[in-house]
């Protein structure tokens, strides 16, 4: 397969199962008082530390359109109706894949288990930090909400996506995890 064609497969299977787990519910795990942590951005970031920076992007814009429809058409919630502007639910998932990819090429020559933690973590993170702050730019949230959503929910999804983003690209790679040792 050439390298063209597996970034299209690569996108393509990656933004599929951003879609499946957003459809399904299987995207958000139940958190603190009913708010949930969602692990919906993590195949952005797999795309992108697999495949490079414009997979990133066509991911993140396959979650992107879907967060928006979803908010449009089947809302689950009362913030749901926020994610009708592609300010809040297209363009900060844009960025998820790029970031991901630049803390991975910068670390993965240093420790390939640190870059892998690092892309999952600041993949995460930059989603958090760009939806909130559209969310307190345009008003629909008041910005000490924002700091505590940002801690509570952000740091537990950013761990998260880190652990499913070894996890995935671990075994992806076929890198040994196990007791005998790592050579991740």
């Amino acid at each position: 397969m050439n390298r063209t064609t597996r970034k299209i497969v690569i996108a393509g299977v990656m933004g599929a199962i951003s879609v499946f787990l957003g459809a399904t519910h299987l995207g958000f795990v139940p958190w603190l008082a009913g708010a949930a942590l969602t692990v919906m951005h993590v195949p952005v970031i797999i795309g992108a530390v697999l495949e490079g920076p414009w997979v990133g992007v066509a991911v993140g814009a396959i979650f992107g359109v879907f967060s928006l429809l979803q908010g449009a058409m089947a809302p689950t919630g009362p913030a749901d109706v926020w994610f009708t502007n592609p300010l809040v639910s297209i363009v900060p998932r844009l960025f998820i894949g790029p970031v991901a990819w630049l803390v991975y090429r910068a670390l993965r020559r240093t420790s390939e288990a640190a870059a892998l933690v690092s892309a999952g973590v600041a993949g995460s993170l930059t989603n958090t930090v760009l939806v909130l702050s559209a969310l307190g730019l345009l008003r629909f949230l008041p910005w000490g909400i924002i700091g505590t959503i940002a801690v509570t929910n952000g740091i537990p999804e950013a761990a998260l996506a880190a652990v499913v983003t070894v996890a995935v690209i671990a075994a992806w790679k076929r890198i040994a995890i196990g007791r005998e040792g790592s050579t991740v």
